[in-house]
C-alpha cells in the first residue's frame, strides 16, 4: 500500500487512558484531547520531511479509515499533521 501526492498513511496508535484525581478516563470522557497519535506507515511522493516510520500527532478528525489485510489504517492529508515526534 503506497500513499500518493499529499497524503500519509496512518497506523493509529493506541494511547493508555488517563487518570485525573485518582480516576480513570475513558477515550468518550476523554473528549479534550484533540490530537492523536499514529505511527506512519507510507508517505505520498509530494510529502517533505515525514518519513515511514515516524511517530506524530494529528487532528482526530482529520482523514477517514481503509482496510489492507484486515488492519483499519487512516488516510490523512500532511497538512492534519502537527507534530513529528
Amino acid at each position: 500500500m503506497q500513499a500518493i501526492n499529499f497524503y500519509v498513511v496512518i497506523d493509529k496508535i493506541k494511547e493508555a487512558p488517563k487518570k485525573v484525581g485518582g480516576l480513570e478516563l475513558t477515550e468518550k470522557q476523554d473528549s479534550d484531547v484533540r490530537y492523536l497519535k499514529g505511527k506512519v506507515v507510507s508517505v505520498g511522493d509530494q510529502v517533505p520531511i515525514i518519513k515511514e516510520g515516524d511517530i506524530v500527532r494529528y487532528d482526530k478528525h482529520a482523514g477517514s479509515g481503509i482496510e489492507h489485510k484486515d488492519h483499519l489504517y487512516y488516510v490523512i492529508k500532511v497538512s492534519d499533521i502537527v507534530v513529528v515526534e
